[in-house]
């Protein structure tokens, strides 16, 4: 209907102004008609919970390129396959012998590539057909894998200290990024150029020349573990997370440090930048907490305390942008998507203790709140 409708419509002015009953969610359309409010994209309401059997830690998992299904890594090296529209069971295969740790598809999205506990690498078809395997990490963990904008090369990090670049075609190694001073667990590539960041056991964020193999920049912005890290889609904002609590996004033009997030209990363990929306980011923890931040507010739009019983390991968004999936160590998949007109709930509970501490949080319409304040002005 969105399609069809834009075609006739100028900007907001001209659509349906939403009010705040049940009745008006036919009316509510994808995040990407709504630009202008990111509090539009902020998945707040759990729509299903899916469980694998047997039911063990899920720490990977990915949309497939047609968008329509869901793909999930196991403890146990199995992958899942969820519906996207109803979240229902579609298929299992075993995929590795250990535990599938990393997942990620190439920019192209005809190649799927996976890491597991034991160091393996494997290379799938979107039919999920295994066409290569080979020993990457041997014998340690695989923590993160990206592809470089060519999808040429990709590189991996694990427990074993280097960061490893690969040819894609011939599986060879090309280079070892060596710098860090404990393990390596998170990695990524720059959407456009030739630049690599990392993060580590040792607190630090690195940047790396991957053709000289020698790190250019070192951040020194966390004083625990570098647990995750995310590339901006403008290639000039670094989001990461640490073991300190803290979620700290960087500006690399400047080196600077553009704004500190707080909010998490407990390690951060997850990160997304939203498919739509720019500005509109979201976090997950070691105590199985979820938040949604906007880059520019130190303060939480969303809070979802206590989801999951245990942390949460990996967030990915539907690339509309209208669902986002969270997997965790309690062996849950968990689907949530944008509140409805007429939602009575609020997307978080401001009651605070004496020290000015929140009490709790629940799902909710409060980005609904901010949908109708925006489509009402624009209406008027």
């Amino acid at each position: 209907r969105y399609v069809v409708e834009r075609k006739y419509e100028r900007d907001l002015r001209d659509s349906i102004a939403l009010q705040p009953e049940r009745s008006y969610g036919r009316h509510l359309l994808p995040p990407v008609a709504y630009t202008g409010n990111s509090a539009t994209g902020v998945c707040a309401r759990l729509a299903h919970t899916s469980l694998n059997y047997p039911r063990v830690p899920i720490n990977s998992c990915s949309w497939m390129p047609d968008a329509h299904r869901l793909i999930t890594g196991s403890q146990t090296g199995l992958f899942t396959l969820w519906n996207g529209f109803s979240f229902t069971y579609e298929a299992m295969q075993q995929a590795h012998d250990r535990a599938v740790r990393a997942m990620v598809w190439s920019h192209n999205e005809k190649w799927l590539v996976t890491g597991d506990h034991g160091g393996a690498l494997k290379y799938w078809q979107p039919t999920l057909n295994n066409v290569k395997e080979f020993s990457a990490h041997e014998g340690t963990p695989i923590r993160q894998i990206s592809f470089a904008p060519s999808d040429r090369k990709f590189a991996s990090c694990a427990d074993d200290g280097p960061i490893k670049l690969w040819d894609f075609e011939t599986c060879k190694l090309e280079r070892r990024l060596q710098g860090h001073g404990w393990d390596v667990k998170c990695q990524q590539w720059h959407p456009s150029k030739a630049l690599i960041a990392s993060g580590s056991k040792d607190a630090l964020v690195k940047l790396w020349d991957p053709k000289s193999e020698r790190d250019v920049a070192t951040i020194h912005a966390h004083k625990a573990m570098v647990a995750q890290l995310k590339w901006h889609a403008n290639g000039h904002w670094l989001l990461t997370g640490s073991r300190d609590c803290l979620v700290k996004l960087f500006d690399i033009r400047t080196m600077r440090e553009l704004a500190v997030f707080k909010g998490h209990k407990k390690e951060v363990t997850a990160l997304a930048w939203h498919s739509t929306h720019p500005d509109l980011f979201v976090s997950g923890c070691y105590d199985g907490a979820i938040h949604h931040w906007h880059a520019s507010e130190s303060e939480a739009m969303s809070e979802l305390l206590g989801v999951h019983h245990l942390a949460v390991w990996a967030l990915a968004w539907h690339p509309i942008g209208h669902v986002l999936v969270s997997a965790s160590q309690d062996g849950s998949t968990k689907f949530w998507t944008r509140n409805r007109p007429g939602d009575l709930i609020a997307d978080r509970d401001d009651r605070r203790d004496p020290d000015g501490m929140r009490l709790g949080g629940s799902v909710g319409g409060g980005a609904v709140a901010a949908l109708l304040a925006a489509t009402a002005a624009a209406a008027a």
